[in-house]
């Protein structure tokens, strides 16, 4: 009995002890899972420090970055004068081209073809089978090819060297009207350096503008936009140039992290240093232009310099975009020279030392009034061409596309296949040229600008982009007026070639084509040109067409303005005065769906006008109790000189009360485009209230 027992107690006492160790190794399971918890715990708890701080330092980074780009423009701005005053100064030699070209370079036609070897053409015995008959057939076989391939082989020969013989004299042909181009350009630039030697004023606005254009004293971003005229008599250049607006002067001193907010925080800078960085900086321009203007004339063209320097942005009175005058000074030659400008304080050299004027609120864009300003100045007429031009065609009166098929016509000439586009859809093109000769030729794309003002550099820029959605090898812009320093600075390196008026008279005549420009008068100073009414009516122009809905019977009118002002009471176009004295504004009758009409040559726009003002009034007469409240879904439609579509203007419905309103003004940008802005001011007291506003007397 006790064995039996025993037994079941040794059973039983096992199965305690395997429950025993289960509940151990349980519970070792549930300490490791519990280390291995607290320990992941740990880790994520390390990590997210460890990415908070990495974020709270690329946050604070990112504001020490900010916070030393500010710094850095403040100090760029500090030193702007004296930094410029250490760039070379502009030379004419600046403007001549090397007369280089590039190598002959023929290619695969340089070299000459491969003669057979006649040890390649032996008969090669292909086991011992063969007769004295086959071998002797074999051998007459193998001289056959080398005879045959031989003589391939010459012919190929002939043919390479009649390929390059040709190659060379039309590279050599190419070569030559190159190096005939360059030479043209540098004796036209030596021609406007013995004109700048003998007070011509053409030369010295093209050169001295290209002086200022050209001129690595000034950053990127700072404008460049110069109206300029010569004095001859005086030996004076007398020129506006546009200043920075207030916002280059950062607003914020400084960029701290938040770290509880998580944002970036800028701290002010004071009003008052604001204030006198930037009128610091309007002083170190206008220094900095007369520093450019006496370091490059290297002819002792300049005796003195009347500058003034404006401002293109809101005015604060008005909200218009206006050019306000911020500074001017009249600086004569022998009293900058004295000057050693890397030490002075811009301000009180400009006031103290030149006698000049500062506005002394520029921040809120506080006028002076300009001393003597390019308009002021007489134009000056300069002459070519002989008799003989009298007998051929005038191209400022020709049909336009008369005047392209010409251009084509001028290309088929020089050896070209050239074709005139379609008036729509041609992506900018007039003309489609190809140049079938090696190395020069190509597709080219050609746009003809009947002009008689300067072609703006952004016809230039338009080209250069139409030339690369073409895929085009080269653009050329035939025009018959000319180009300024800033078209010509940017074609400069592209393939892009600008044809001037007297150039493209020079190609017909050389070509047996027949063309003269007017009655030979060249335009004058660009800043003072005010096309006569002849040439405004053969200028490209635009047509404003006004539409709308509703039952008011209005006058449409158009004020050409500088700033807000109107340039005379003859720049108010209106149902007593339906055209400007030059032509470049007048009414016309509309077309449907155009309930009113006034065609804009925007080119020939006298160059001080930088506004046209569009307004609608109710007629008196035809409506006596009426109000705007009819004048609904309105708009502008923008033409072409053949009216077709270009675009189409929202302006603002009428209101009731409301008599007359501000439709939209086109405004001239600093790069001689025109941009629409809409109006929207409305008047109780009709046209009579409104053009008061724009300095128009009211008899």
């Amino acid at each position: 009995m006790s064995r039996r027992s025993n037994g079941l107690v040794g059973v039983w006492a096992e199965a305690q002890r395997q429950q025993q160790r289960q509940r151990e190794a349980q519970a070792r399971y549930q300490q490791d899972q519990e280390r291995r918890q607290r320990t992941h715990q740990r880790d994520l708890a390390r990590s997210h420090r460890e990415q908070k701080a990495a974020y709270r330092e690329q946050r604070e980074a990112e504001a020490r970055r900010r916070t030393a780009e500010i710094d850095a423009r403040v100090e760029s701005l500090q030193g702007l004068l004296a930094a410029g005053c250490r760039a070379p100064a502009f030379r004419a030699a600046a403007l001549t081209r090397v007369e280089q070209v590039e190598a002959f370079a023929p290619g695969q036609l340089a070299q000459p073809v491969r003669m057979p070897d006649p040890n390649e053409y032996q008969y090669q015995p292909q086991g011992g089978g063969w007769t004295a008959g086959g071998r002797a057939q074999a051998q007459a076989d193998a001289r056959a090819r080398f005879e045959r391939d031989w003589q391939a082989a010459q012919a190929a020969e002939v043919r390479r060297q009649h390929q390059l013989g040709t190659y060379q004299r039309q590279y050599q042909q190419w070569a030559g009207e190159r190096l005939g181009e360059i030479r043209r350009h540098n004796a036209g630039v030596a021609e406007m350096a013995t004109g700048l030697r003998g007070g011509d004023a053409e030369a010295a606005v093209e050169y001295f503008s290209a002086a200022l254009y050209a001129s690595t004293s000034w950053p990127e971003d700072l404008p460049r936009q110069v109206s300029a005229a010569y004095d001859s008599d005086a030996r004076q250049l007398v020129l506006n140039w546009e200043l920075p607006r207030y916002d280059v002067v950062p607003e914020a001193k400084s960029v701290r992290y938040m770290i509880n907010a998580d944002q970036e925080k800028e701290s002010p800078r004071p009003v008052t240093q604001r204030r006198a960085l930037y009128r610091d900086v309007l002083a170190q321009c206008l220094l900095l232009v007369l520093r450019d203007l006496f370091a490059a004339d290297e002819f002792g063209a300049l005796e003195s310099v009347a500058l003034n320097g404006f401002v293109d942005d809101h005015d604060p009175v008005t909200g218009r975009r206006a050019s306000m005058f911020l500074g001017t000074v009249m600086a004569p030659r022998a009293t900058f020279d004295a000057l050693n400008l890397e030490q002075v304080n811009a301000v009180n050299c400009l006031v103290d030392g030149l006698h000049g004027q500062l506005s002394a609120r520029p921040d809120q864009y506080t006028a002076v009034r300009p001393g003597r300003v390019p308009d002021e100045v007489g134009n000056g007429v300069v002459t070519h061409g002989g008799v003989d031009d009298q007998e051929e065609p005038d191209l400022y009166a020709m049909d336009p596309l008369v005047f392209e098929g010409l251009v084509a016509e001028l290309f088929r000439a020089m050896g070209m296949q050239a074709v005139t586009t379609q008036r729509s859809n041609d992506g900018g093109v007039d003309v489609d040229a190809l140049d079938p000769t090696p190395i020069r030729g190509g597709k080219i794309v050609v746009q003809v600008k009947r002009y008689r003002n300067t072609v703006p550099p952004t016809a230039v820029r338009d080209l250069y982009g139409t030339v690369q959605h073409a895929g085009a090898n080269k653009g050329v812009l035939v025009t018959t007026s000319g180009f300024g320093p800033g078209s010509r600075d940017f074609a400069d390196g592209k393939p892009l070639e600008l044809l001037a008026g007297a150039e493209l008279v020079d190609l017909l005549h050389r070509h047996g084509l027949r063309g003269r420009l007017g009655t030979g008068e060249r335009p004058g100073v660009p800043s003072q040109r005010t096309a006569p009414d002849s040439e405004a009516q053969t200028d490209e122009h635009n047509v404003l067409g006004m539409y709308w809905s509703g039952s008011a019977a209005l006058d449409v009118c158009a004020i050409v303005c500088h700033g807000n002002r109107v340039l005379d009471d003859d720049h108010f176009v209106f149902f007593n005065n339906p055209r400007t004295p030059d032509g470049t504004v007048r009414a016309l009758p509309p077309v449907a769906p155009d309930r009113a009409a006034i065609q804009v040559s925007f080119d020939a726009l006298p160059a001080r006008a930088d506004r046209l003002v569009v307004i609608a009034a109710v007629d008196p007469l035809a409506d006596p109790a009426g109000d705007l409240s009819g004048f609904t879904d309105a708009g502008i439609r923008l033409l072409d000189s053949e009216w077709k579509p270009l675009d189409r203007l929202d302006v603002s419905d009428g209101r009731a009360g409301e008599t007359a309103l501000v439709l939209g003004s086109f405004r001239r940008r600093s790069n001689g485009d025109w941009e629409f802005v809409t109006g929207g001011k409305g008047y109780r007291g009709g046209l009579e209230e409104l053009i008061q506003e724009y300095g128009i007397d009211v008899e």
